[in-house]
């Protein structure tokens, strides 16, 4: 019998040929939905909200902290609920999350600043279960790399893509506190097409279990002792992806004013064009994963896809520092070097270690562990950074965390390697045994 870290035999070409139509089904489903997603979560950040302040902090760092408080508190719910949901509740959940959002939306247009920075916060609160909820319907396959890369390239860029939703709508005339509800209601109707599409996505096969394992909802207990047999090389992995998301979450929710420190303001087709070019290299890269069918080997290569965006990092801040590059140019290689260990994590990491290491479980779990503590230190960053009364621009914030995350992350990375490199002896029992709901 091969070990956990060898997938079943490759299947022939007309079996490919079969896979193909439901995995482009799949990724446009899990693509369209997250992408409408967006437009419910980030617009906000494109208005500038000048003139209010709250607690001594200006109004819109008030929001961020708000929707970003609401959001990493889902996440640390979904560390029980997303590794509990039954597969066939995934679509009635995604529908209900969605719709109490544009409800805290309309509400933010409705009440008068500054109460109405609470509504920001519920509508973050419902928000960070979608992404667990849709994740559930592409991992444990074969191509599953492959089909979150594509996902993941939602989040990039509608994030560009909805800040110029929002950019437009301003210069229509909407008022800054109604925007993000306009928004999310321009994506309304795409949003319930593509999880129709989810809906109907078939689970994985008998090949994919084999090769992947199988994924099965997780106990109170199952949590626990997963996290402690693998503490050890899970936690430098924790905390690389805390740096990233507070990094990712920076470079994203304050882009309009990172842009205008650049030289570049008022062009909303900005922030589509640089996350465009940003999800397509991250896409391509991470997506490419899929083609190594040793788990192990596919692990330890998305480590080096993550040391491969902090080697970008630096050179982006290097070329910037001499003034070899444009601010564009600068803006789209951080970008890449943010979303490569970002979407890594996402994609290969986790789904691989699963595979690797055969224990019950699944990638919700392991990824709202992870969310919930990135987001927690971005709400510490945000917080810290207004009561020290921080100085500095935008830009040299960034670049100045952006050196300290590179050189605690390669040194976790190379922590990681060196527990998992070797072959570990796996646990296939409990992925094959009912599972406690």
């Amino acid at each position: 019998m091969n070990s956990a870290g060898e997938d079943a035999a490759a299947p022939d070409s007309g079996q490919r040929s079969r896979e193909f139509g439901p995995a482009v089904w799949a990724v446009f489903a899990a693509f369209g939905t997250y992408f409408c997603m967006y437009a419910f979560r980030k617009p906000f950040t494109a208005a500038k909200y000048e003139g209010s302040m709250l607690w001594g902090m200006d109004f819109k760092t008030v929001l961020v902290i708000a929707q970003v408080a609401g959001y990493m508190i889902s996440k640390f719910i979904g560390i029980k609920v997303i590794s509990e949901m039954p597969p066939h509740r995934r679509a009635t959940g995604l529908l209900l999350l969605i719709a109490l959002a544009e409800g805290a939306l309309v509400a933010f247009g409705i009440l008068p600043r500054p109460w109405n920075a609470a509504c920001l916060f519920l509508n973050g609160l419902p928000l960070g279960m979608v992404y667990g909820l849709v994740v559930g319907y592409l991992e444990g396959r074969r191509l599953t790399e492959a089909l979150v890369a594509g996902l993941c390239a939602s989040f990039i860029l509608a994030d560009g893509v909805t800040k110029s939703v929002g950019s437009w709508l301003l210069e229509q005339g909407i008022a800054e506190d109604w925007m993000p509800s306009a928004a999310g209601a321009v994506f309304a109707v795409p949003l319930l097409v593509c999880v129709a599409m989810l809906a109907r996505i078939r689970p994985p096969g008998d090949r994919d279990i084999a090769a992947r394992a199988e994924r099965l909802t997780m106990s109170r207990g199952d949590r626990w002792t997963f996290l402690m047999r693998h503490a050890v090389g899970l936690l430098p992995l924790l905390v690389v992806f805390l740096l990233v998301t507070v990094l990712r979450s920076f470079r994203a929710d304050f882009a309009p004013e990172i842009w205008h420190d650049l030289g570049h303001d008022r062009q909303p087709g900005i922030f589509t064009q640089s996350e465009t070019l940003v999800a397509l290299g991250v896409m391509i890269i991470n997506g490419a994963s899929v083609l190594i069918s040793d788990n192990r080997r596919a692990y330890c290569a998305s480590l080096a896809t993550c040391g491969l965006g902090f080697v970008m990092l630096v050179a982006a801040l290097v070329a910037r520092h001499y003034q070899i590059i444009g601010s564009f140019n600068f803006m789209v290689l951080i970008g890449l070097g943010l979303y490569l260990p970002y979407v890594a994590m996402h994609s290969t990491v986790f789904e691989r270690f699963l595979a690797m290491t055969r224990d019950r479980g699944n990638l919700g779990f392991l990824m709202y562990v992870a969310d919930a503590l990135g987001y927690l230190g971005y709400v510490g960053v945000m917080v810290a950074r207004n009561f020290i009364k921080a100085r500095g621009d935008f830009v040299g914030l960034l670049a100045t965390t952006c050196w300290i995350a590179v050189g605690v992350s390669l040194v976790c990375l190379m922590v990681s390697w060196r527990h998992f490199s070797t072959p570990i002896t796996t646990n296939s029992s409990p992925a094959t045994t009912p599972g406690v709901p």
